[in-house]
């Protein structure tokens, strides 16, 4: 990342909502808001890959979830957070991935400017490539800044995304165990 542009737009952007860049609580803003891109932002130069292409023999070949996975996103229309959680499910077909790397790779999407649609797709399709498992679901529930602090204003508006690959893909029983299973 090029902290130097990201400090200029930030006094640029100050400045042009009529704020005075040199009063003492703005000084250090541009550095600030600088680093918490670096944060932020990380998953712009990751790949998903790094996190699901080890992979374990595992005899299971029924449905594994992980769910209530927290994220931070902020949306590329904007640039305001959204946030939320995410819950996945797959069906191994012979190997399985740490635990920990499902919620690495919601962490590589939701650290990018991104929308919440997408996001949801790109998780469900990265699960696929690596584990090539029989069958992928992914859902996603967030709030939007955007729709919460502007715009519509509506404070407390959810918004629910989810994808479905392979076995998932025509299956509603499968797809009802796994809902059923997420608000338990």
């Amino acid at each position: 990342m090029n902290q130097k542009k990201i400090e200029e737009g930030v006094k640029l952007l100050l400045e042009g909502i009529g704020e005075d860049v040199d009063r003492e609580g703005l000084l250090e803003t541009p550095k600030r808001i600088a680093e918490m891109c670096k944060e932020i932002f990380s998953g712009l130069k990751v790949d998903a890959a790094e996190h699901l292409e080890k992979t374990f023999t595992a005899a299971n070949n029924e449905l594994i979830i992980e769910k209530d996975i927290p994220f931070y996103s902020v949306c590329e229309h904007h640039l305001v957070p959204f946030y939320g959680k995410a819950h996945i499910g797959y069906i191994p077909d012979g190997k399985v991935v740490g635990l920990s790397k499902l919620a690495r790779t919601v962490e590589v999407y939701a650290k990018r400017p991104q929308i919440q649609e997408q996001m949801t797709a790109q998780i469900a399709d990265d699960i696929m490539k690596y584990l090539n498992p029989k069958g992928v679901i992914v859902m996603l529930e967030a709030e939007h800044m955007c729709m919460t602090m502007r715009g519509v204003r509506k404070p407390g508006t959810l918004t629910t995304t989810f994808v479905t690959r392979g076995k998932f893909k025509d299956n509603q029983e499968l797809k009802n165990t796994f809902f059923q299973l997420i608000k338990e």
